[in-house]
């Protein structure tokens, strides 16, 4: 029976994947139709995704690592709130390109940060990706070194115009989202309230999509 490790930046992007799903400490045991699942939460960023990678391994076997997730969308094509497979990925950093285990699917870039409008205008052009995030590269470059198949799946939750926050300012060297300075800020720009608002519902659909696709894939309908 096939294994996979699925791993995310935060627990909201897996929330109605796992809703069901035996915790362990910080990983997730459970399944997607027939096949066996871990699922983690490891944080934002390169270095956590490695750690998310590390720990699935050890609580293994696993025969496949899956980047799953949340994205910016570069292009004006996608939908917010709406589920990809993703076929390409592109490290930003190195140049670096990984085919997924999909054959049909999107082109994501992963950036070392969380990207502005202007960035995304800059890597939809340079690289003609249509979404962006900050993990998927560093999974599928640990999943090649370990001889493990890679799978990707990401759901938009904001356009290439939306004018957001500077949310680098609230992730912590390890990764983590810090809550109460972000809330704090807000409270005192009020002009990005429309726009959090609106991120935190495409947020809750993208999370619902994503199970969804998730299952299908694995169900063979996709």
């Amino acid at each position: 029976m096939e294994s996979i490790g699925l791993i995310a930046a935060v627990h909201q992007e897996l929330k109605p994947l796992v809703r069901d799903w035996e915790r362990c400490t910080a990983l997730f045991r459970g399944q997607v139709g027939s096949t066996e699942a871990i699922a983690i939460a490891a944080g934002m960023g390169t270095s956590a995704a490695l750690r998310g990678c590390e720990a699935a391994l050890a609580a293994g076997p696993i025969d496949s690592l899956v980047s799953i997730g949340y994205a910016g969308s570069v292009s004006c094509g996608l939908q917010a709130g709406a589920a990809y497979p993703i076929r390409e990925v592109i490290d930003a950093a190195t140049g670096e390109t990984f085919l997924t285990q999909c054959e049909k699917g999107q082109r994501l870039i992963t950036l070392d940060r969380v990207a502005g409008p202007d960035e995304k205008r800059r890597l939809a052009l340079e690289h003609k990706a249509v979404l962006v995030d900050m993990e998927a590269a560093a999974v599928a470059r640990f999943a090649r070194e370990h001889n493990l198949r890679f799978l990707c799946f990401k759901a938009v939750t904001d356009g290439p115009n939306d004018k957001l926050p500077d949310f680098n300012r609230f992730v912590s060297p390890k990764g983590e989202w810090c809550m109460t300075p972000f809330v704090t800020y807000l409270a005192f720009h009020p002009q990005y309230w429309g726009a959090v608002r609106r991120l935190a519902r495409n947020s809750n659909a993208a999370s619902l999509d994503l199970a969804n696709l998730v299952h299908r894939f694995f169900a063979g309908t996709q």
